[in-house]
């Protein structure tokens, strides 16, 4: 039904996943030295490495995992299927990082270890994607993968998932072998189970089964949301408030908390409003607007509204991205990540409006707060 291989995958880690996979915080840009040393580790793995992907289907009637968390979590979900999956950076790798460290170079095998993790990282990401866009097309869903060493799933069963893998196959598309300690060589490497389900409205109804919520490959098509699911989900019980017309249609109210970015930051409140068609039509984004909530004096204390005060008031109030088009629409629209509380610039605007959308998207696709 479903066999995918790979001898040549397109490993472009993002630079944010290698940052953080070295340890340094959040949007650290690397500089001086370890900025040589990942660009090494990169410049290697770019010429010598031989990463590859390999996974098929399964049915799993009557068949069962040694994993107590991932079998609950394909009962719940009325998983059908599974793919069956091993990924690896391949043996290149490991073989330069011990030439390394025999060369007393433990800064240089250092950083070519973590590329290698990054590595299997990113192509079990992007095995996600191509996944969820062949279940799509099927009317299926994908649910997060689930490995040997996990929580709930000794990693000594991990000779048992490579041979479930194996079945019927001469050999896979790299070498890859599992020692007595369940350990896997190329250390570099993964097994991984992605459930499938018919029943996509489970997976959209519980985040625990939906594989975008912590999904990391943020240009895929698939990936629901720019933000945190939790965040969403915490701004749909407490800012939001959803009620349904007669005709189908829905009101949304939103309530947005935030600072100036001058003059020692004044909170400030913003409270929007959109209206949707119904459901059935996609929920088409009829009405929008934004002004500041009833008794609010923190706008007037922003530096856009002290310099340009009604041109900055007349702009709020006209702006109203993505009237017209599907709600939908708002997880592909490109509009940037702005982390200002204020209201002075468009890119700020944009990005507040990209919350107020998503989070609503989200509340009705879980049901959050829906009167």
């Amino acid at each position: 039904m479903f066999e995918l291989t790979q001898t040549h995958p397109d490993v472009n880690v993002l630079a944010e996943e290698y940052v953080r996979l070295l340890g340094y915080p959040r949007s650290w840009e690397l500089t001086g030295r370890a900025a040589e040393l990942a660009a090494e580790a990169l410049g290697w793995f770019a010429e010598h490495g031989r990463p590859w992907i390999y996974a098929r289907y399964i049915p799993i009637e009557g068949a069962r995992f040694g994993s107590s968390r991932l079998q609950k979590t394909l009962d719940q979900a009325g998983a059908d299927g599974a793919i069956l999956a091993a990924v690896s950076a391949g043996p290149e790798l490991e073989q330069q990082s011990r030439r390394l460290w025999q060369e007393d170079k433990p800064d240089e095998y250092f950083f070519l270890e973590v590329f290698g993790s990054a590595v299997v990282e990113h192509l079990n990401t992007t095995l996600g994607a191509a996944l969820c866009a062949w279940a799509d097309g099927r009317g299926r869903a994908v649910l997060p993968h689930y490995s040997p060493g996990y929580p709930e799933w000794d990693i000594a069963e991990q000779p048992q998932l490579l041979a479930r893998i194996m079945e019927g196959k001469r050999a896979l598309p790299g070498a890859l072998d599992v020692l007595e300690s369940g350990a896997l060589r190329p250390q570099k490497s993964l097994l991984a189970v992605f459930g499938l389900t018919r029943h996509v409205d489970r997976v959209r109804r519980l985040t625990e089964l939906s594989p975008c919520a912590n999904c990391s490959f943020t240009p895929c098509q698939y990936r629901r949301y720019s933000v945190n699911a939790k965040a969403l989900e915490r701004w749909s019980r407490e800012r939001l408030a959803l009620e349904r017309c007669e005709d189908g249609a829905i009101e949304a109210r939103f309530r947005y908390d935030g600072t100036t970015c001058t003059n020692m930051g004044h909170p400030l409140a913003f409270d929007y409003t959109v209206k949707l068609g119904p459901r059935q039509a996609g929920y088409p984004i009829l009405e929008q607007q934004c002004s500041p909530a009833p008794g609010d004096r923190g706008h007037t204390m922003m530096c856009g509204y002290l310099d340009h005060g009604a041109e900055l008031m007349a702009a709020i109030q006209h702006e109203k991205p993505l009237t017209g088009q599907r709600l939908d629409g708002v997880l592909s629209w490109p509009h940037a990540a702005y982390a200002a509380g204020c209201y002075c610039d468009a890119a700020a605007r944009q990005h507040k409006w990209g919350l107020v959308l998503e989070t609503i998207y989200y509340a009705l696709e879980n049901s959050c707060g829906a009167g």
